[in-house]
Formats: structure tokens, sequence, C-alpha cells
């Protein structure tokens, strides 16, 4: 029997945060497009053609959905801020038909969706809004519970040394505010933010590579692999500027593919993604 959630969907720092930081724009900017084309192109690698049937966990104002869909895919969209599910359905309105199979506010570790119902879930959110182990199983195993068998999982989380990469490149190594909390992610993954200026980000929690693989093990899946998003890309000089150029941003990505796969690179990537088969 599958132990229940008992925490709230969301606390009210994570809420507050998103009820202010425009993540429904966030992959649309120059630094996010690297994020998007990535996820994307592993969506393609590891999703099963259309119309199969997908569950977007967490997945915002439905950027990754709404694309699936277009595509072909049966997508049902759940997301724990009331925000981003008005957004979605504002979205929605836009199609003569809404192109989405639904669009509900929900948690991750207790989905409604019958058992074996799924072909693929999507968790590109929840497991580092999850801050404690036991939650991230909970929704890894309910993951695991409405996918059908040979149904995969793909699981993202932010790198331990995120916030350590980003205050080096962006000079912010003696910053007062930003030095605890990145010194506080390395001790333990716990990012934790005292301000409530966005630009700190959210309560959160940031893996170890073999955290994540351990993670998904442990909810029950065969583990089919572990991939860099951006690999080392944000180390690049000029990120943002240079990725903005079409003929760049190949390259970028043809040299993020090279190296997804090599773990001595998967520190340096913000995000990683995780595979999982329920056999």
């Amino acid at each position: 029997m599958i132990e229940k959630k008992n925490d709230p969907l969301l606390s009210d720092e994570i809420r507050s945060f998103y009820n202010i930081y425009e993540e429904a724009g966030r992959l649309e900017s120059p630094e996010g497009q690297i994020e998007k084309n990535r996820t994307r192109e592993l969506m393609v690698r590891y999703l099963p053609s259309a119309p199969a049937v997908v569950l977007d966990v967490g997945g915002g104002s439905g950027v990754h959905a709404f694309w699936l869909a277009e595509r072909g895919y049966q997508v049902h969209l759940i997301d724990g801020v009331p925000r981003h599910i008005e957004q979605a359905e504002e979205t929605a309105r836009q199609f003569q038909t809404n192109p989405l199979a639904s669009i509900n506010l929900g948690d991750a570790r207790q989905l409604d969706q019958a058992d074996n119902s799924i072909d693929s879930v999507l968790m590109f959110g929840p497991l580092y809004h999850l801050t404690e182990r036991r939650e991230r199983l909970l929704a890894l195993r309910e993951a695991h519970r409405v996918l059908r068998s040979g149904g995969v999982v793909l699981a993202v989380a932010i790198t331990r040394f995120a916030s350590t990469i980003i205050a080096l490149l962006e000079g912010l190594v003696a910053d007062p505010i930003f030095a605890p909390i990145y010194e506080k992610d390395l001790v333990d993954g716990q990012h934790r933010n005292p301000t409530g200026d966005t630009a700190y980000f959210t309560t959160s929690f940031f893996h170890y590579p073999h955290e994540l693989e351990d993670e998904i093990i442990a909810a029950g899946f065969k583990f089919e692999g572990l991939l860099a998003i951006e690999g080392p890309a944000r180390l690049m000089k000029d990120f943002v500027d240079q990725s903005e150029k079409d003929e760049v941003q190949e390259k970028i990505l043809s040299i993020v593919r090279k190296v997804e796969a090599e773990p001595n690179l998967w520190g340096v990537s913000a995000h990683i993604m995780g595979i999982g088969k329920k056999i």
C-alpha cells in the first residue's frame, strides 16, 4: 500500500514565489532557450509515439504540455500553483478546441489518475520542490502507479552545484546575501531564500546526480540513464547573448549532446534528467 502525502500541497514561500515570478516566460527568455530545446529533444527521444497519453506533473502553465499536444499527444497537465493553472486555462481558451486532455490543480504525491492508465509521466519540477526524500519517493511511486507496463518517467532535478556555479559566473561569491545560500546548498542541498527576492529562487532541494538515480530505483523503476540537460553550456562566455544567435545555439546544443552522458560533467549542468521505465 502506497503511503499518502500529509504535508500541504506547496509551502507558502513556494506559492508566493510563483505568484510573483513569471515562470510562464522563463523558457522563452534567451537564457532559457537551451534548457527548453534540450528538454524537448529528450522528450522526443524517450516518449512513446503520439497519440500516447502523457501526464505532465508540475507542468506549470503548460509550456511543454501544449507543445506535445500540438504534436498529437493526449496530455493531462497538473500543477500545484493556482496561478499556473489559470495561465494554462487562458492559453487553452485561445484555441478553438482545448488541445489538452485536462488541466487541474494537483499534487505529485497523490495523483488522481487510475492505476496503469498513463504512457509517460513528466516530472520537470516536483522533485526539487519536495525537499524531503520520502516526499520525492511518494511522488515517484505515484508516477510508477499510474504508468502502464513499459511506461517511462522523465524526472528532472537541479544539481547540487547550480548556485555555486552561478555565484562564480556572475561575480556573487562574496555577496552577503547569496554566499550563505550557496554555501548551505553545498552542505546539504537544501536551498533556502530568506529574502523574498525572486532572484535567489525559492525553497528547493538540489540533487547530487547519484541521488536522483537512487530515488528512481527506490520508487520501483528500472533505471534507464541520466543525462545533462544544459550540460556545461552556461559556462560559455557571454552565454545569454551568444545563445540568441541560431548558428551559435546549434553549436552549443551539439556540444551538449556529445557530453550529455558524461558523469564527470553532470555536476556543471543546472538540470539533469533521469529516465525510469516501469517493468
